[in-house]
């Protein structure tokens, strides 16, 4: 099942929308390009409770 969210890519500062996997476990981290700029970002993703959101938090990959 996927959930949608909208983050900052920090290198442009354009909104972008993410896809989060929610099967794919409670704490997910991973690297992905960002769709406008294409640089990489790091994305770190903590799932909630049962619908809630999840908590993402999205960083330079360099960090």
């Amino acid at each position: 099942m996927l959930e949608e969210v909208t983050v900052t890519c920090p290198a442009c500062w354009e909104a972008i929308q993410l896809d989060i996997d929610l099967s794919a476990g409670e704490v997910q981290d991973y690297t992905e390009d960002c769709p406008v700029c294409c640089r990489p970002m790091a994305v770190h993703v903590q799932l909630g409770e049962e619908g809630e959101l999840p908590l993402v938090d999205v960083s330079p990959e360099s960090e």
